[in-house]
């Protein structure tokens, strides 16, 4: 990748998109970074600095949809342009369909899905007048197919499928290009920050999520295909076979998605 390509990646405290900053960073990439924690943030911003990178922080909290162009604004200002967004952020379910509150289940969604489409609709004028640009964003296999204790989690990775391939399909004439990065179990603190029923943090890392490849491993495959403008970049072990079994064998595949151990 070019020198001074900016970059901006959400979820970027921890996790893929920490691992990824430093791999971008290492490229000598325009890097701006944003996650709730801003004291974690300080510390990924530090070491991208000593990687080599321009490095700029925008803590803030995604649920709140209110100043989200606020946000997208200051992250354009802050170089001057935007050449890729990797919209990673997102936050997990542990709960079934009925005991889940109905504000857990709007949170997720903000975070999830309207948060990223909020950022493209306001980013989208102005990729689009510089003569182009990537968006990446984090689905899941959840967006796949529908998984147990999952409900309004998988609800908001399929809605990112239907919004951004439509996003894709209208704009790329204009050099837009999407990005689908659809991760299944990774070394991350998803299942840590996951909301339980009530809201409580899950506050524990799965059995099969710690079994994932880390999100190092992880990070080297989601670069590569941005870098590449892959339409879609599948990162895990052998759970992806979900997908392929979802694809050819659907009638399978819902059989043993009502078998697989949730948690």
């Amino acid at each position: 990748m070019q020198p001074n390509k900016t970059i901006w990646i959400t979820g970027a405290s921890s996790g893929i998109g920490e691992a990824c900053a430093y791999l971008f960073a290492r490229e000598k990439c325009n890097l701006i970074l944003t996650a709730t924690r801003a004291d974690r943030l300080a510390v990924v911003q530090q070491e991208c600095i000593r990687l080599g990178a321009r490095c700029e922080i925008l803590p803030y909290d995604l649920s709140d949809l209110i100043h989200m162009d606020v946000l997208t604004d200051k992250a354009i200002a802050l170089f001057g342009n935007m050449d890729i967004a990797f919209l990673n952020a997102g936050i997990s379910q542990r709960s079934t369909t009925l005991e889940t509150s109905a504000w857990v289940d709007e949170k997720i969604m903000q975070v999830n899905f309207f948060a990223p489409m909020q950022i493209a609709k306001r980013l989208l004028p102005a990729m689009i007048a510089q003569g182009g640009g990537t968006i990446a964003v984090t689905s899941s296999i959840s967006g796949k197919f529908g998984f147990p204790l999952r409900s309004a989690y998988a609800a908001s990775k399929f809605a990112l499928y239907g919004f951004f391939e439509t996003v894709q399909a209208e704009y790329y004439n204009d050099r837009i290009r999407v990005v689908m990065v659809c991760p299944g179990r990774i070394q991350t603190n998803i299942s840590y920050n996951a909301l339980e029923a009530d809201g409580k943090k899950h506050g524990r890392m799965d059995e099969g999520q710690e079994k994932g490849i880390t999100a190092e491993k992880a990070a080297r495959k989601i670069v590569k295909a941005i870098k590449k403008q892959k339409p879609e970049v599948l990162v895990g072990g052998s759970e992806l076979l979900m997908v392929y079994i979802k694809r050819f064998l659907p009638a399978l595949s819902r059989r043993l998605a009502r078998r697989i151990k949730p948690v």
